[in-house]
Formats: C-alpha cells, sequence, structure tokens
C-alpha cells in the first residue's frame, strides 16, 4: 500500500457509483462479505486481495485490470505470496 496513487476508495466509491449502491453495506451484501471488510479496506487495514478483485469482477463484469486502475494499482505485474517467497530463497 506504499505505491503512489493507490487508493482503494476511488475503486469501492465507483462501484458504489456504478452498481447504484447507497453505501457500504449494501456492497458488501451485494459482494458476499462481511461489512467489516469493506470498512478494512476503506481504512487501509486489509488488502483488496484477488479474491476480492474477482468477486468484485463477477459482480461487475469490469476487467481485473480496470477493478485495479480504479485503485491506482499501476503494477504491471502482480507476484503471488509463493512466487516472492520463492525469489527471497533463491536471491540469499
Amino acid at each position: 500500500m506504499d505505491q503512489d496513487g493507490y487508493n482503494p476508495n476511488r475503486l469501492l466509491d465507483t462501484l458504489l457509483e456504478r452498481l447504484h449502491l447507497k453505501n457500504d453495506a449494501a456492497l458488501s451484501r451485494l459482494l458476499e462479505v462481511e461489512a467489516p471488510t469493506i470498512s478494512k479496506i476503506r481504512h487501509g487495514r486489509l488488502r483488496v486481495g484477488a479474491g476480492m478483485l474477482l468477486r468484485m469482477h463477477e459482480v461487475t463484469q469490469l476487467s481485473i485490470d480496470e477493478l485495479r486502475n480504479l485503485m491506482g494499482d499501476r503494477r504491471r505485474r502482480v507476484r503471488l505470496q509463493v512466487e516472492a517467497a520463492r525469489e527471497k530463497r533463491r536471491d540469499h
């Protein structure tokens, strides 16, 4: 979450607008996640993970790239944690 421009609130706000939802509680119901999950994402205590992105894609039909762009994730490639661990071991 240290990227320049990373802002998951922009993503959540856009979803609220595009889906014509009143609030985060309605979004959490639509995404079938607990309301505190959305709150934690909003307050920077939880990352928007792959599972959440997939669920957002299923609900909105926006591509994963579009969803990532909305929150300011401009990385060309997303590394999986397993892949990152392998690279770390290899570097040592």
